[in-house]
Parts: C-alpha cells; sequence; structure tokens
C-alpha cells in the first residue's frame, strides 16, 4: 500500500487522522535513495505525546542536518489504528515516507516513562520486527534506546542491541558514522556491536551476564568484555555551541505542549532528594542570554506559535531570567507573543518576571511544595518554608491570576498523618489567601505517589503500597471539598507498576513479554491500563512484583550500578542518611 492509498482508504476511519500525516509544517523529507542510513525515531506513546517532547524534536533536526541520513518518525498508532493495521496486515511505517519500520537501519526509542514499556513490544509486533536482541541479526534493523529510563537499562535490556546513556546531540551522530561504516564493511551484527561498544555512553546489554542469590537479590553483574564494565554518560559541555531545533514541527492538532520550547539550562543545582532528573542531568550549563534570543527569533519565525516556553529543570535560576524576560518582552509584545516558566520555584518568583510575563498573557502557575509539612520539605530537601508558598501565592492572585496549580506527592520516606493533614491546611491556606484578593479563584491540588527511583538518595527506600495510597487518597479527597479547590490524583496502580519497572531487573523482560502478548498497552492512559493483566502476568512468571518495592540494603548490588550517571554512590549514601 503506497502513502497516497493509505490516505485516501484508511485515516477516514480512525479518530484524529492528523496523527498519521506526516506533513507537518517543517517535516522534513529527504530522498531514501540519496543517503547512506535511514534512521527512525520511535516514540512509544500517542502522537500528541510524543511531539511534545523537546529532546525527540531537538534529535529529529539534528540527524537530518548530516546529509548522509535520513532521519523519520513513528508514534504508537493509537487502539483504532492499531485494530486497522493488524486486520489488513499493514506493517507499521513512517510518518514522513510511509516506509516499513523493518526498511530501517536504526531504529532509535526515546524512553521517557516506565508505562511506555509495553508500547515498544506493540510497535515491534506491527512491524514484523522480533522483540528479543537475541533473535535478531543483520538482517533486521538495529534498536537502539535513549532518555531517561535508561539510567536503569536493566528491564528493557533483553530487547535492544545498544542503549546509550546520558545525552544524545553528539553520540548519536558517532553511533550513526559508525553504522555506516558496517554498512559499506558488510560485516556481522557481532561485528557492529563491538565497534559500538568503543564509543563513550553506549551500553551494549549483551555483554554483561547477570547471577542472583537463592533469595533472588542480585549476586553480581558483570561484563563479557574486557574493560568494558562499568558506562558512563556522555554529556554535552557547552549548549550554545550545540546544534538545535529552531524550526519545531507544528501538528496539525492540538498537542500536549502545544507552543514553542526553548530550553534556555540542562541541570539542576537544588537537589531534591527525590528527583531523578535533578541527578542525572547534572552539571548546571546554562545558553548565553544572546544565544537564547536568537533562537527565540528563529524558532517564532519558523513555526507561527504565539507562546513561548522557557524550559529547564529549574527556570527560575537561570542567572540572568528578569533581564531575558525584558528583552523578550520588549521584543514580541507588539505581536502579543506570550513567555511561560513552567518551572519556577516559589522563591525565584518575584513580582518583577511576574509583570513582565502579564504585559502579554497571564500563562499558568504551578507552584510545587511536594509535601504538607516544613519537616517533610526538609526531609526530602524541598528547601522552601510554608511562608515563602503563601507570600507567593498572594503576590500571583494580587498581580491578576486566578488560578494556581498545587503539586504534592504521597508516601514520601517518613510520611505521618501529620504530613498528610498538613497538605490539607497548607491548600486551605492558600484558597483562603486567594479569597482576600478575589473570590472566584481556583486552586488545583495534584497529588502523586512517591515513587522511588534509580540515581537518587532515595533509591534504597521502599514504596509504599497502594493499598495505604489508597487510604490517603480518600482521606484527601474528603477533606479537601470546598468552592474554590479541585483535587486531582494518580491511580496507585500505576504507581506500582511505576516503581517495579523503575527499579526493576532483567527478569522483568519476561513479565513485559508476557503482558504485551495478553494485550497490555498505553499503560499510562488510565483509560488503557488494565492492572488485574498485569497482575496476572506477573503470576504466571512466577515473579513477586513486591519484591521490587521493596526497601533495598545498602550493601546489595543494584541493577544500575554498572551504569554511571555522574554522581557518585558515597554522594548518594550521604544524603540518604
Amino acid at each position: 500500500m503506497t502513502k497516497s492509498e493509505f490516505l485516501d482508504t484508511i485515516l477516514p476511519f480512525v479518530t484524529k487522522a492528523s496523527r498519521y500525516l506526516g506533513n507537518e509544517v517543517n517535516a522534513i523529507h529527504k530522498n531514501l535513495s540519496q543517503v547512506d542510513l535511514r534512521f527512525v525515531l520511535a516514540f512509544p506513546d500517542a502522537y500528541e505525546v510524543g511531539m511534545s517532547h523537546l529532546g525527540f524534536q531537538i534529535l529529529y533536526t539534528i540527524l537530518n542536518l548530516h546529509p548522509q541520513i535520513v532521519c523519520e518518525r513513528v508514534f504508537t498508532p493509537w487502539v483504532d489504528m492499531e485494530s486497522i493495521l493488524r486486520e489488513r496486515g499493514i506493517p507499521l511505517c513512517s510518518l514522513e515516507s510511509f516506509l516499513p519500520l523493518r526498511e530501517f537501519d536504526i531504529i532509535g526509542f526515546s524512553l521517557q516513562y516506565e508505562l511506555g514499556y509495553s508500547n515498544i513490544l506493540k510497535m515491534l509486533e506491527l512491524a514484523g520486527i522480533p522483540s528479543l536482541a537475541e533473535q535478531r541479526d543483520e538482517r533486521y534493523p538495529l534498536l537502539i534506546a535513549g532518555g531517561p529510563c535508561t539510567y536503569n537499562p536493566e528491564p528493557i535490556a533483553p530487547f535492544f542491541d545498544a542503549i546509550v546513556i546520558g545525552e544524545g546531540e553528539e553520540v548519536l551522530i558517532e553511533l550513526c558514522d559508525t553504522c555506516v561504516r558496517w554498512k559499506k564493511a558488510k560485516k556481522t551484527k557481532a561485528h557492529l556491536l563491538e565497534d559500538l561498544s568503543g564509543i563513550e555512553g553506549v551500553y551494549i546489554p549483551s555483554y554483561f551476564q547477570v547471577e542472583y542469590f537463592q533469595d533472588g537479590i542480585i549476586k553480581n553483574i558483570h561484563s563479557t568484555k574486557s574493560g568494558y564494565g562499568r558506562i558512563t554518560k556522555r554529556l554535552l559541555a557547552n549548549l550554545d555551541t550545540a546544534p538545535y531545533c529552531t524550526a519545531s514541527l507544528v501538528p496539525f492538532m492540538q498537542i500536549i505542549h502545544d507552543r514553542i520550547n526553548l530550553e534556555i539550562a540542562r541541570g539542576c543545582s537544588r537537589g531534591c532528594r527525590f528527583c531523578m532528573a535533578g541527578m542525572i542531568y547534572r552539571p548546571v550549563r546554562e545558553k548565553s542570554l544572546q544565544k537564547i534570543v536568537e533562537l527565540a527569533e528563529k524558532s517564532l519565525a519558523s513555526t507561527g506559535y504565539e507562546e513561548l516556553s522557557l524550559v529547564s529543570l529549574s527556570t527560575g535560576d537561570f542567572s540572568h531570567l528578569t533581564t531575558l524576560l525584558k528583552i523578550l518582552m520588549a521584543q514580541y509584545k507588539k505581536d502579543c507573543i506570550a513567555v511561560s516558566l513552567p518551572s519556577l520555584r516559589v522563591e525565584t518568583l518575584s513580582r518583577a518576571i511576574m509583570d513582565e510575563i502579564k504585559q502579554v498573557r497571564k500563562t499558568g502557575f504551578t507552584i510545587a511544595p511536594e509535601a504538607g509539612t516544613q519537616r517533610l520539605r526538609n526531609v526530602i530537601n524541598k528547601g522552601i518554608t510554608e511562608e515563602e508558598i503563601l507570600e507567593t501565592a498572594h503576590q500571583v492572585f494580587s498581580a491578576g491570576w486566578n488560578l494556581i496549580k498545587l503539586y504534592f506527592m504521597i508516601g514520601l520516606p517518613t510520611e505521618t498523618p501529620d504530613d498528610i493533614d498538613g497538605i490539607v491546611d497548607l491548600a486551605r491556606k492558600i484558597s483562603s489567601t486567594s479569597k482576600k484578593v478575589r473570590f472566584g479563584n481556583q486552586i488545583n491540588v495534584s497529588i502523586s505517589t512517591f515513587v522511588p527511583k534509580p540515581n537518587t538518595p532515595f533509591q534504597w527506600i521502599a514504596q509504599t503500597n497502594p493499598e495505604a495510597i489508597y487510604q490517603k487518597q480518600a482521606f484527601l479527597k474528603n477533606s479537601l471539598r470546598g468552592k474554590g479547590i479541585r483535587l486531582k490524583w494518580h491511580n496507585p496502580s500505576m504507581s506500582l507498576l511505576e516503581g517495579v519497572f523503575a527499579r526493576g531487573d532483567r527478569r522483568l523482560g519476561q513479565v513485559l513479554m508476557k503482558a504485551h502478548q495478553m494485550g497490555a498497552g498505553f499503560d499510562g492512559w488510565s483509560e488503557h491500563f488494565k492492572p488485574d493483566l498485569w497482575e496476572k502476568a506477573f503470576q504466571e512468571c512466577g515473579i513477586d512484583n513486591y519484591f521490587y518495592l521493596r526497601e533495598r540494603a545498602m550493601s546489595e548490588h543494584l541493577p544500575w550500578q554498572h551504569i554511571s550517571c555522574g554522581v557518585s554512590t558515597d554522594f548518594l549514601v550521604q544524603e540518604y542518611r
């Protein structure tokens, strides 16, 4: 089937057909016969999620800047499209050229969230590609993965030939150049893996073997290749000189983040003990003011967006934020282009910043106390006081905003009933503050479940079981009723599965395959998540999911210990204690 036939005969029968067009503004189409390497970026979630991810667009741009590489895209087809593909025997194809995935040289998966893992196997099956790396020889595409989830790559290790640890801008080009040389030499896949293992930041799972004690705890992870025992992340030293995406793809449908996302800094120095991103993206690096202004101008001119979001893990810590806002607002106020700051900490939010932002449009404000009491905020190293939170809320409402989003976590280490009461108390105080300014203001309270993550000081902590989380959620639902406060919460069963795969090992690969065979997919979407299916998959594989939620001994060999994120274990131990 040609792409034209596909568009004419299939798209009229699916929802959100624009997910599959592949001809968005700024989409790149190359002649496949005139390049040396065909690369497809795969995102194991719906189009609107993947297209909102800045890193995905950056890599798409960088790969296509290479004259001998074509990079195209593929996302997990929604359930209606999946059904049609299966019924008609149509293989999963790329968006741009409608080329079957099996005909690419490299398929690169972006792994942002553990609950997307089942979609990897779904996409491979739809493409007619064996899931297990050991079943694929040089006749199949090379399967690689990157993204934050690869800092514990073990649960998905059996499926990938190579995994990129760290920031991909430079290492991905090195990997592609190596593949081009290998193709021209017409060698075996074993030769290719050997060559790839010489690239810093590239992990070859098949070069490692795992031994277990009788109780299931890991005894040892050892490399079968000399001098290849520990993989160190790749780091981009200079953000100003790195290639960047200034011509973002503009979809024909609304996506999650429907705006320009402009990265102004990378890394975070705050050291929140629950935050994996704050650890793995160290050290802090900033773009220069001149570079940011230049990128903003090019991005706005090439897309037509009317909102510019300044992105980093902690935007308020950017050294010249107020100056930057003044420059941008002076330049774009006349065009009604708004600037948003999605990750401000309360102590960095000044009236000057708010005054600059609101000149065009009052974009959203989010405050993340994370915990309800000062004691627990100190435990997690959040570093903000209740007075600062209340003062910030008062300033925001006084400046004309009528909505604040609050983020809290439950199930944090050392949490007591008083800490849960503190969430209610703090939300009510902020609501009271809003009413003193103006009636009709809204507080949106979002409650998530704490999931211990690898490479954080809390990586040894036990995760709270779903039953206890349900009880805490029930208390909050009952206590936070009332006008002006809206409560949202996360499914505890989803958090359980996330926690299992976040700190899991290679044995989970068989559970993932079993769940896929039973129909798992889109596990991050509440309407498609099937906890009973997953429970059955664990049982049939003889694996106790709660084994992975338990507290870990500090002497225990962790599944990800052969992967270096750049933060020492001694530092994590000190923070944990």
